[in-house]
């Protein structure tokens, strides 16, 4: 997925893969601990994921394994080799496959049904923004959907924001105490809606299991979101 990033944000996404890297034995401690994260799973498992599907930053596997029982395929990228030696044991499947690779460098060597991403469009720069949804429409077959689920605006009431910095920075603390910057934009349904249409997309991005937004997204002139 090609794109350019900006020197403004390379210090902080580098920031943020070091997080994501150092977390990874203690990333799947939310979802033991938040209900509404396990309703969201299952909310999720009843969207339009079908096909081949290319997942976008999986992490360690939580949505890799929803998507294996009901994709023909799972291609699963991310750059974090940490995170996918735990992806790989919880989504082990002949139909799976895994790829450690940046997301704003990646070319997928083919197109798919559904592109899905799981908590990352928030994690993306808003000057990366245009630029990665028309990565993600080169990789979707003709009627294909982009499908993603991500935190809604009053998750930020659990962020510790920064000021002064780039406008859409949070830290973070592991365990350990060690802090890291990442990327952080919360956004409203009806405005990343109205992101969408400006790119040209149709897209219907609606609230879930509370805290969250869902959405599904198709390029206009393919099949509208289902």
């Amino acid at each position: 997925m090609v794109a350019t990033m900006s020197s403004d944000d390379t210090a902080l996404m580098a920031e943020q893969m070091a997080y994501y890297r150092a977390r990874a034995s203690e990333y799947d401690n939310v979802y033991e601990h938040r209900a509404d994260l396990r309703e969201l799973l299952a909310v999720a498992d009843r969207l339009p994921l079908t096909g081949d599907v290319l997942e976008l930053a999986c992490g360690t596997g939580q949505w890799t394994a929803l998507l294996a029982r009901r994709a023909a395929s799972v291609t699963a990228v991310d750059a974090s080799a940490e995170t996918l030696a735990i992806a790989r044991t919880r989504a082990a499947a002949p139909h799976v496959r895994f790829v450690q690779a940046d997301l704003f460098e990646w070319q997928p060597p083919r197109r798919y049904d559904t592109v899905f991403f799981g908590f990352w469009l928030s994690h993306v720069p808003p000057a990366r923004f245009p630029g990665f949804w028309r990565s993600v429409a080169a990789s979707l077959a003709p009627g294909g959907r982009a499908v993603f689920v991500d935190d809604g605006p009053t998750e930020a009431a659990n962020e510790e924001l920064l000021t002064g910095e780039s406008g859409h920075a949070a830290l973070r603390r592991l365990q350990d105490g060690s802090a890291y910057r990442i990327v952080k934009v919360f956004h409203e349904a009806q405005s990343l809606t109205d992101q969408l249409a400006a790119l040209g997309w149709s897209a219907r991005v609606a609230p879930a299991a509370g805290h969250f937004l869902v959405g599904v997204a198709s390029p206009i002139g393919a099949s509208g979101p289902a």
